[in-house]
């Protein structure tokens, strides 16, 4: 099984921090952010991974190369303007092969077991879900026991991990597309199923969550 990284944005939210600096590279304790999401791909024994890149880019090409040194393989798809994360994974694709891939954001720490999730998919994705952050109360999705829907209901919140066959990217159109605008019928047509996480969890968008992290020693 192969995975996939998203590391093409820039990180505004992290202000100066990515003046000069692409977001996935910024320090984590003693590591490169996207560094927590290689390890977390080697140790579920995904040895061949795909990095989008687009702002500063040849700085993560720089210091992560091959990948070698994570036993891992990288190879990185390149943008020449961020497309969201849809696009950006259907740019992917022929890198991704025929078979459904994790995907991971390149901002998160977890100690998520990527390794328990489904390699037979019974719709197009499957999605990790975790409750919902305070900055983000509303949520995204519900789940009635492993399918994800939109309705009434409690809520969780996408945690930018999930498996997903390359066949929910086929109708997408090759400019910028945010996953969910891809995610959305596919759910109404209960097509997507999920499960709900709720161990270590960390997204890192703002100065404030890397200050939070880096207190919490991870």
């Amino acid at each position: 099984m192969r995975g996939m990284i998203l590391a093409a944005g820039r990180g505004t939210r992290m202000k100066h921090l990515t003046d000069h600096l692409p977001k996935p590279l910024i320090k984590v304790g003693n590591r490169y952010l996207i560094e927590y999401s290689i390890l977390a791909m080697a140790q579920a024994g995904i040895s061949e991974v795909v990095i989008n890149i687009a702002y500063r880019g040849d700085q993560i090409k720089t210091i992560l190369g091959t990948g070698a040194q994570y036993g891992v393989s990288i190879e990185y798809s390149e943008e020449i303007e961020a497309l969201e994360t849809g696009g950006g994974i259907l740019k992917a694709l022929p890198l991704l092969g025929t078979d459904p891939f994790i995907v991971l954001s390149a901002d998160i720490i977890t100690n998520y077991p990527l390794q328990t999730l489904p390699a037979k998919l019974s719709g197009l994705a499957h999605l990790v879900l975790v409750d919902n952050p305070a900055f983000h109360p509303a949520g995204d999705f519900c789940l009635n026991q492993s399918h994800v829907y939109y309705g009434q209901g409690l809520t969780y919140t996408y945690a930018n991990m999930g498996i997903y066959r390359p066949e929910l990217f086929k109708q997408a159109t090759p400019e910028k597309c945010p996953l969910i605008q891809l995610l959305k019928p596919a759910i109404q047509h209960n097509h997507i199923t999920g499960e709900h996480f709720n161990g270590v969890w960390h997204n890192i968008g703002t100065e404030d969550d890397l200050i939070f992290a880096n207190q919490q020693g991870l």
